[in-house]
């Protein structure tokens, strides 16, 4: 600044756009004006000449006699508080705060960090005036204070109020009350941008979906309690694809789903770890098999967690639990009758001097003539099988040809058996609307007539069979898999029978692939009808077809396909899978997972339909210059039942699309019901779309902005509930903008974020694909052989 002799009044020349209200420079301006006031200098207002509007200042200062020129505000101020003749100590006290604010408050931010800058101004309140003057230290507190103090709730303030009392006493005095219209008309006012806090929630009853897992989930009477299980995944692969949609991700959907319909839901499941395949595993990898099976759990889990599978607990069937469960369901059913004992003619390896169990044997259909059966089961045309019927047989081990010597072992009637389980799947099919691949795979079965069918095999690793002779048996591992989801049970809770043995109080709903239906159709049930105990019995059963990758199957051999590590490799959120797979879940026939399909997902479904959605509606909300994060009132008259307005009609339209989505699901359509959640954000971005959403509209049409903001906001709320079954992340996220609570999901439509209620900030949901990505990913897991 150049020495000078005040003269009686300052031009301040208006440069650029004028400030934003949340700025320094905005507050610098406020400090000018109250301390012109305050000291009785004129301040008269022009604009710079086009040839100086290349300069990035707002404005600057010209003294009387034009010739001298201040850019700095605090410099101003001095100027006209010397021309007051300030004594030393006022002088004192505004360098001290011209100070403390270079220090303190050029840290902060007035949008950002409102309730540390009130607490560190209510410090320096010794420094302010006790009456309704205006001194030094109060121009320069009041213009740095303005925007901060002016936008704070009165429960903020409160906190603070010698601070609160001096600026009441500010807003009086002559000085501030001349200032407040001049500056008013050359800034632009931005709101307060509070965080977002449990505090400024306004969020109607009863709308938080809250989930406690610190301890058990038991049954609970008067209300739908639903028991879930997925078929337990073998513990001698890393699961693919098609492993996972067929069972635990569409488990989980719905398990998600029933929990924010508000109903007492326990999803169990675990690894199958007993029977052949994990002795051949073991043999293969040169470990022995409780180590084989501790490796694969672990990886199966870390796979799952990574899905976000919500299992309520995931166990494992090489348990005490399963021994004594699976041994005392067969004591019941040989007490009762329904056990037999026969001689079979087995295969035996006389170079590796052993009975082959099914999985030790592989040869060719006799019914389809396909080279590679397996000795339980053909997978081409999915007849079951015994090893003896294979044509040309060969030892899995060595490859040797086996010979034919028979083995005692104990069977389940399962024709004595028959009448009992036809009744229950008619009964159950009917009164749970099984999937119908399931119910005719169950009723081919019937159709053919059940035969008696071993449950003892001639192996070391599996459930002892308690019975004088079979020291050197276990059980068969289809007989005992199943049993497998009550044994995990236990492991969960004591009270595991208050689950499995409840069948007035609790509905069991299974997922499986194609291939296990029979098991837990015809055989388990089967098994739990022989006990004559009071067991829960299937009510649902969803099943999937074959997920195949591009143009074949997948392949861990070849290379071939997508397994759930590679998900994970890819650097794609499992968001984003989810919701591919469960869009593209196989039910009612075989589909096709393609890369070009991937991207696609993302890029024009999640990405352009959900995501902008969503981020347009909080960015606008978000702004400061509009609602700074604050829910604003509908318009009653427009949003009411019967009103033709556009937001009426969405509203109407979203609970129709609600009531469809709420069906399919509750029927475990799930492929149907992602769609339906998918067409109730389309109609939001249309809605969007038809209110013409933008500045004019808040401009000019305030009343309509503010109910199309609350009606758009409260849709997104609704949507983080009709997703979170599909893309839990996602949902997680859209609430943590919202400052809202997970929710459950309603019947209808509601406005739950109540008017004041303030957002988070914004988040993008998810970012766009490369579409070179399809080739790279396509060739990298295409496989290495031709």
């Amino acid at each position: 600044m150049t020495n000078t002799t005040p003269g009686t009044g300052i031009t301040l020349v208006r440069n650029l756009a004028p400030p934003a209200t949340n700025t320094a420079a905005a507050a610098g301006l406020l400090k000018i004006l109250v301390a012109a006031h305050a000291t009785g200098v004129a301040v008269e207002l022009t604009d710079a000449e086009k040839a100086k509007t290349s300069s990035k200042l707002h404005y600057w200062v010209v003294l009387s006699d034009s010739q001298t020129t201040l850019f700095d505000a605090n410099a101003v101020v001095r100027y006209l508080y010397r021309t007051a003749r300030l004594s030393l100590d006022d002088y004192v006290a505004l360098e001290q705060l011209f100070e403390w604010e270079e220090k303190t408050l050029h840290g902060l931010h007035g949008d950002q960090d409102l309730d540390a800058i009130i607490a560190a101004a209510d410090a320096k309140t010794g420094l302010l005036s006790a009456d309704t003057t205006t001194g030094a230290a109060d121009a320069v507190l009041f213009g740095a204070l303005h925007f901060a103090l002016s936008g704070a709730r009165p429960e903020t303030l409160s906190k603070h109020p010698a601070l609160q009392q001096w600026f009441a006493r500010q807003l009086a005095t002559a000085a501030v009350t001349a200032a407040l219209p001049v500056y008013s008309a050359n800034v632009v006012k931005v709101l307060v941008r509070e965080k977002a806090s449990l505090e400024n929630r306004n969020v109607a009853q009863g709308v938080a979906f809250e989930r406690d897992t610190s301890k058990a989930i038991l049954p609970v009477d008067d209300a739908k309690n639903v028991l879930i299980t997925s078929a337990l995944p073998y513990v001698n692969n890393v699961p693919h694809l098609g492993n996972i949609i067929g069972s635990t991700l569409s488990a989980d959907a719905f398990a998600r789903y029933s929990r924010i319909r508000g109903n007492n839901t326990l999803y169990i499941c675990g690894t199958d770890e007993y029977g052949t395949t994990t002795e051949t595993k073991a043999i293969e990898e040169g470990v022995s098999c409780q180590e084989l099976c501790d490796k694969y759990a672990a990886l199966h889990k870390e796979i799952y967690d990574w899905f976000g599978l919500s299992f309520d607990y995931f166990g494992r069937t090489t348990t005490e639990k399963q021994t004594q469960i699976v041994q005392a369901i067969y004591n019941r059913v040989n007490e009762n009758g329904y056990v037999s004992e026969n001689t079979t003619t087995q295969l035996y390896c006389e170079q590796c001097s052993r009975y082959l169990a099914d999985r030790y044997v592989e040869g060719t259909c006799p019914h389809c003539s396909y080279e590679d059966a397996r000795g339980d089961q053909c997978d081409k045309c999915g007849k079951l099988l015994n090893t003896v019927e294979l044509v040309n047989p060969r030892c899995k081990l060595d490859g040797n040809r086996p010979v034919v010597r028979n083995s005692n072992h104990m069977f389940l009637d399962l024709d004595r058996l028959q009448p009992k389980c036809e009744e229950f799947v008619n009964n159950s099919s009917n009164a749970g609307k099984w999937s119908a691949n399931g119910l005719a795979i169950t009723r081919s079965w019937l159709k053919e007539g059940l035969i008696p069918r071993s449950i003892t095999r001639d192996l070391k690793w599996g459930v002892p069979v308690p019975r004088l002779g079979y020291e050197k048996k276990v059980f068969y591992v289809w007989f005992d898999a199943c049993i497998g989801y009550p044994s995990i049970t236990a492991n969960y809770t004591d009270e595991w029978e208050r689950w499995w043995k409840n069948p007035d109080n609790v509905k069991l709903y299974q997922f499986m692939g194609k291939d296990n239906v029979p098991f837990h159709t015809v055989v388990f049930p089967s098994t739990q009808i022989a006990t004559g105990d009071n067991w829960t019995f299937l009510h649902h059963i969803s099943t999937c077809e074959y997920l195949n990758y591009e143009t074949g199957k997948f392949s861990k051999s070849r290379g071939v396909g997508v397994f759930g590590n590679n998900a994970q490799q890819t650097g794609v959120p499992s968001d984003v899978w989810r919701y591919y797979l469960l869009s593209n879940r196989p039910e009612t026939s075989d589909t096709m997972f393609t890369w070009a399909g991937f991207v696609s997902c993302n890029n024009s479904v999640l990405l352009a339909n959900i995501g902008n959605f969503c981020n347009r509606v909080i960015k606008f909300l978000d702004g400061t210059s509009k609602y700074a994060g604050v829910i604003p009132a509908a318009d009653p008259a427009l949003v009411a039942p019967g009103a033709t307005s556009d937001d009426r009609r969405l509203i109407d339209d979203v609970n129709e699309l609600l009531s469809r989505f709420i069906e399919q699901m509750d029927a475990v359509h799930i492929r149907s019901a992602i769609n339906i959640a998918r067409d109730i954000s389309a109609r939001g971005n249309l809605y969007l779309q038809e209110s013409k959403l933008g500045n004019a509209l808040f401009s000019d049409q305030r009343a309509q902005c503010n109910t199309v903001m609350a009606v758009a906001a409260n849709l997104i709320y609704l949507l983080s509930a009709v997703f979170y079954p599909f893309v839990p992340d996602t949902s997680a996220s859209i609430c943590r903008q919202l400052n809202a609570p997970l929710r459950l999901l309603s019947d209808t439509f509601e406005l739950d974020l109540k008017p004041g209620h303030v957002i988070g900030s914004p988040e993008y949901l998810f970012v766009r694909i490369d579409e070179a990505k399809i080739e790279q990913w396509r060739a990298e897991y295409g496989g290495n052989a031709e």
